[in-house]
């Protein structure tokens, strides 16, 4: 992913609300499916880790984008935003952003 590919993402995502939050308990395999089935539909999503969390939301995004074979976008605060493009019908094809 391109520095203009990831800027255009990040303005994108600036509207999104999260969509999933990282609590006391982690990332769960409920989680991540949470979090595959969600990219397969919207391709670009906001997650957030609570501050009751053991993990940093850099840790949370480095772990959720290798389980599900997403990219980091940005990471601010407590916030985070990833992306895939999906399997099918993608809405999104970094190709084209720029």
């Amino acid at each position: 992913m391109t520095t203009k590919q990831r800027a255009i993402l990040r303005r994108m995502a600036s509207s999104l609300e999260p969509i999933l939050q990282i609590g006391k308990d982690g990332i769960s395999d409920n989680s991540i499916k949470q979090v595959w089935d969600a990219l397969e539909a919207h391709e670009l999503i906001k997650l957030s880790v609570n501050t009751n969390s053991d993990y940093s939301a850099r840790e949370a995004c480095d772990e959720i984008c290798e389980r599900t074979h997403a990219e980091p976008v940005q990471v601010i605060g407590r916030r985070f935003v990833i992306y895939r493009q999906a399997r099918k019908d993608s809405n999104i094809k970094l190709e084209e952003l720029c």
